[in-house]
């Protein structure tokens, strides 16, 4: 687990900004437990690209987990938002059928 880490890590000091990469760095701290991490990833990831709609799933639920409905429904509504724009509708039945069962 921690060798996938430092691969991860070692790749984002070449591109920080990567959505990619912080995606799946994000999902190995989720394995570990560490939330606050993640979090700190997947926010970035809203940031840096609204339209990396991966990222919003992951958030929203990590969001619920530790006790922030609100937000994570803010959360599925912008990633509903993406998706539609994107025209990626799998992602956003995903991402509506999650909003569903939290509202």
């Amino acid at each position: 687990m921690n060798n996938r880490i430092e691969k991860l890590q070692a790749f984002l000091k070449e591109s920080p900004n990567d959505c990619f990469l912080n995606h799946a760095l994000a999902l190995e701290y989720i394995k570990l437990g560490n939330d606050t991490d993640a979090r700190e990833l997947f926010e970035k990831n809203v940031v840096t690209d609204p339209g990396y709609i991966a990222t919003y799933y992951h958030l929203g639920k990590l969001l619920e987990r530790v006790g922030e409905q609100q937000l994570a429904i803010a959360i599925y509504e912008q990633g509903m938002q993406q998706a539609k724009k994107a025209g990626d509708m799998h992602t956003y039945n995903e991402l509506q059928a999650a909003y569903d069962d939290l509202i």
